[in-house]
C-alpha cells in the first residue's frame, strides 16, 4: 500500500501543475504570439486571475464581443501590443496582431457596407477602414479587408 502512495503522490503534484497551465503559459515577450495561442484551449476562469499569473507578459483582459452561439472575440494586452482572439467552442482558432485605435479613430465591430453592398459576416477592425476583417464563421479565421469601398458605422467604443 505505501508503495502505491508514493508513486502516486508525484503523479498527482504532477497533475496539479498542469491544471494551472492555461493558454498563455508558453508565451514570452518577444515572441510568436498569435502563433503561439492558435490552437490552444482558453481556460475557464476569471481574467483577473489569469492576468495575475502572467504579470511578466503585462496581460490584459481587453474585452470580448460575442459572434455567434459559440464563437467570441476577445481582445487582450500582451507585453504591450493589443491581440484579437477568435475563440469558438473554447479552443483559440485565430489570431491578429490588432493596430492601435482611439476615441477618434475607435475599434469597431459592427456591420459594415463595401461598394455599396452589406457584408454579412461580422466585421472588426478600427473605424475609419484603417485596417479590417471579416470573420468567416466557418472556418473560425479572421479574413482581412480591402479598404477600398468600405463604410462602417460605430456603434461602440
Amino acid at each position: 500500500m505505501k508503495k502505491i502512495i508514493s508513486a502516486l503522490i508525484p503523479l498527482l503534484l504532477f497533475c496539479g501543475n498542469l491544471y494551472a497551465v492555461d493558454e498563455f503559459a508558453t508565451l514570452k515577450c518577444g515572441s510568436y504570439i498569435a502563433e503561439t495561442l492558435i490552437g490552444k484551449r482558453m481556460s475557464n476562469e476569471p481574467a483577473a486571475t489569469t492576468e495575475a499569473r502572467h504579470k511578466d507578459l503585462d496581460l490584459k483582459d481587453l474585452g470580448a464581443d460575442e459572434i455567434n452561439d459559440t464563437m467570441n472575440t476577445i481582445s487582450w494586452s500582451i507585453c504591450g501590443k493589443e491581440y484579437m482572439v477568435l475563440e469558438s467552442k473554447s479552443v483559440i482558432r485565430d489570431v491578429i496582431p490588432f493596430p492601435p485605435h482611439s476615441k477618434s479613430s475607435p475599434q469597431i465591430s459592427v456591420p459594415c457596407v463595401q461598394n455599396g453592398v452589406t457584408i454579412k459576416e461580422a466585421v472588426v477592425g478600427v473605424l475609419g477602414a484603417k485596417q479590417a476583417w471579416k470573420i468567416d464563421e466557418k472556418n473560425a479565421k479572421f479574413v482581412k479587408l480591402s479598404t477600398d469601398g468600405l463604410s462602417c458605422s460605430q456603434s461602440q467604443e
